[in-house]
């Protein structure tokens, strides 16, 4: 039998499994389930009734607490205003017309980055490290 390897397999709870705290809340919320036992529960996911009792304890210290969700602004999106009417003088009507203003090419898009045109022509465009508030804020300011 020159030559062969030897095999070792091993088999029992691994061991220094890194938990996320959205895990570890679901496991717990698992265990505070009617009937449910810490013991089924830890066997389930393979780890310690005592890590789980771990966890508790520092839930109800307040150590193991979930991320905020990311928030969304609402948008309402409202059909474009109508064209300002022309006035019918006869001093507009033999006054030179401007040739239309040229629409600058738009900066190339980041990832992150949401671009808000108004009606007026105003163009926003807000990064992903800006909140919720301060966008609110701004839209409020800008419609006046």
């Amino acid at each position: 039998m020159a030559g062969e390897a030897a095999v070792e397999i091993i088999t029992g709870r691994e061991r220094r499994r890194r938990w996320s705290v959205a895990d570890k809340l679901r496991i717990l919320a698992e265990c505070d389930e009617p009937g449910a036992q810490v013991s089924a529960v830890a066997a389930r996911h393979g780890i310690y009734r005592s890590l789980v009792f771990q966890w508790r304890r520092q839930a109800r210290e307040g150590l193991l607490v979930a991320e905020p969700m990311p928030s969304f602004v609402p948008v309402r999106l409202e059909p474009p205003a109508p064209p300002l009417p022309r006035e019918a003088s006869p001093e507009a009507a033999s006054a030179p017309t401007a040739a239309p203003a040229r629409r600058a090419s738009p900066a190339p898009r980041s990832p992150g980055v949401i671009e808000i045109e108004l009606p007026d022509g105003v163009r926003l465009r807000v990064g992903e490290e800006v909140g919720a508030t301060a966008l609110r804020r701004v839209l409020a300011a800008l419609r006046g």
